[in-house]
């Protein structure tokens, strides 16, 4: 696959630059008649389906002053249980590869993390574990070691090659197996063609499988795997899904495990129902969201509080970070707003005023605004100021700075999108991403996440250490792009948007739709193997490595069956029913 050279190399983030002509040099780019403009364009999205008093009304009796006790418990079995295997096991490294796999998607690995780590360093000094030749648990081995940023080569599948380089016929009746080799393939970094060629080999040959499985548990997983890959899959989500699949096989050894999962998602779950209740209330009495009134003011714009949260708690769930999620929404909730207002909205030269006052960052830079984006600027503003305050109170760091320049950041990405719109302009594809993966807005979700997670903890070094994962956070700005696009093209296509990475790739190569979206879905794999690269390396903080992954992980759940987004109301709604509504039932 020949991919652009700018998502082939990246080197910093570049700022998006007021440009004198809607027409960049580009012998494949194409101009057509600008839009004629004369009335204002609406998306027609559908009001919110989460109302305030909804969402107040959330309860759950599981709490963590009722269950403590018995959550600790559950605990307790389970680290015997993981150093039993680890220490006393050390002829079957399965059982702890296993173990340790089944604690991560379950979603209580965050409780073990020392333990974990303890039982990995004993499962990599043993023989065993270097010695097996069972493909099951070879895969395993390398992607768990992966996930924790230990260096395992991919030259250890060369023992299921023949001397032809290709995998063993052998192995294509080993479903277990190829399932294990295929997730782990996802792991694989630029260069590594012995995991290109595992990939491609396991995928035809699972999905010839499926026909003849009758194990129905596998024949799930094996579809699932197949759709949206475990390294791919949004944490939550999956230990939900985990949960179902789990208690159906023969875990009778590791009930206890099971018993935790679904108790601690329960407990999880009832800190996220607290948060989203107390960022509606906080939302609606705030001065600049009042004054923003997504009813009358901004109705043009998508309101989405509880689609918002689902983003911020994708990004980062583990309930600790309670301020993360809660400042997280309240960006994506003001992103959101002004995203519309570009896309959608506003006229050119409204916009332009708009982007001119985001660089001012003053109150009286509003008086040049129209009155609908008077209460807009006001609430980024705020936002952005009280944020930048409230870290300094607390660690003594001016973080404005910081902080602003995401903003302007954006905005002057989507200017860019803006003027190509009014000027009938459709970029290359190459020139389309090097604006985009600034206007999704994964740079600023990722600073805001970072500053937040950070607390009391942030520090000079730590704000210096945050340009170390400029390429991680590139890399899954760009999956957050191309995801959407894949989800969103359809509906943005029919009302006459700007054109996104489809369309342009369309336009400049003469291609169909279905070989743009092919081409699409390799950038993102692509992507991703860039990711795993960047998160091998030390130097990044595996908080930005963390928070990167995992928003790439959100855009790929919100947008897997179309717009997640603007139309919310079918697998969002359910899924949002199930993070936050309903809990798991439990024997008590």
């Amino acid at each position: 696959m020949a991919l652009p050279a700018l998502v082939l190399e990246h080197a910093h983030h570049t700022t998006a630059t007021k440009q004198s002509s809607f027409i960049l040099s580009n012998s494949s780019s194409k101009v057509i008649d600008p839009p004629v403009a004369h009335q204002r364009r609406l998306a027609q999205y559908h009001p919110t389906i989460w109302g305030p008093k909804l969402i107040d009304s959330f309860s759950t009796r599981y709490t963590h002053e009722s269950y403590a006790s018995k959550l600790e418990d559950l605990k307790q079995n389970v680290s015997e249980n993981l150093h039993v295997l680890s220490t006393k096991a050390k002829g079957d490294a399965w059982l702890t590869l296993k173990l340790i796999d089944s604690m991560q998607r379950l979603g209580v690995a965050y409780h073990f993390d020392k333990e974990i780590k303890a039982a990995i360093v004993t499962l990599v000094s043993s023989s065993t574990a270097s010695t097996t030749t069972d493909l099951q648990t070879v895969a395993l081995q390398f992607r768990i070691l992966r996930q924790y940023g230990i260096s395992i080569s991919s030259d250890l599948f060369n023992q299921f090659r023949n001397c032809e380089g290709s995998f063993k016929d052998s192995l294509s009746n080993d479903v277990e197996g190829l399932l294990s080799l295929y997730e782990a393939s996802h792991l694989g970094m630029p260069g590594e063609d012995v995991l290109e060629e595992a990939k491609r080999f396991c995928s035809k040959n699972l999905k010839q499988s499926m026909a003849k499985l009758k194990d129905d548990n596998l024949l799930k997983r094996v579809a699932q795997s197949l759709q949206t890959p475990l390294h791919w899959r949004m944490p939550r989500i999956e230990a939900l899904n985990f949960i179902t699949m789990y208690q159906r096989e023969d875990s009778k050894n590791l009930q206890a495990l099971l018993e935790l999962a679904k108790l601690d998602y329960n407990l999880v779950q009832s800190v996220h129902q607290m948060e989203i209740k107390e960022l509606s209330r906080q939302v609606y009495m705030e001065t600049w969201w009042r004054e923003l009134d997504l009813k009358s003011k901004a109705s043009f714009s998508r309101d989405r509080l509880m689609e918002n949260y689902m983003w911020a708690m994708g990004i980062c769930y583990d309930p600790q970070f309670l301020q993360c999620r809660i400042g997280l929404t309240k960006f994506v909730c003001i992103l959101t707003v002004i995203d519309d207002m570009y896309d959608v909205y506003g006229f050119l030269d409204e916009l332009e005023h708009f982007t001119d006052a985001v660089t001012q960052w003053n109150m009286e830079a509003k008086e040049e605004l129209p009155e609908y984006m008077k209460p807009i600027y006001i609430a980024m503003l705020e936002f952005g100021n009280d944020l930048a305050d409230n870290i300094f109170k607390n660690t003594g760091l001016n973080t404005l700075p910081y902080i602003k320049n995401e903003w302007i950041n954006l905005c002057k990405a989507y200017i860019v999108e803006a003027r190509w719109f009014y000027g009938g302009y459709t970029p290359t594809l190459e020139e389309y991403l090097k604006n985009a993966w600034t206007s999704v807005g994964g740079p600023g979700a990722m600073l805001h996440a970072y500053l937040l997670t950070r607390g009391s903890q942030l520090t000079e070094a730590s704000l210096e250490s945050f340009n170390h994962g400029s390429q991680m956070i590139y890399w899954a700005s760009i999956i957050t792009r191309l995801t959407d696009d894949l989800g969103t093209s359809k509906a943005e296509r029919e009302r006459g948007d700007v054109a996104k990475s489809i369309q342009c790739y369309m336009d400049e190569k003469g291609a169909s739709e279905e070989e743009a979206c092919d081409y699409i879905k390799g950038l993102i794999c692509h992507s991703w193997k860039k990711i795993n690269q960047e998160s091998a390396k030390t130097t990044i903080p595996r908080s930005i490595v963390n928070l990167s992954q995992n928003m790439a992980r959100a855009a790929h759940c919100i947008f897997e069956h179309g717009d997640g987004i603007g139309n919310s109301i079918g697998v969002t709604k359910d899924r949002l029913v199930s993070l936050i509504a309903n809990p798991i039932p439990l024997d008590d």
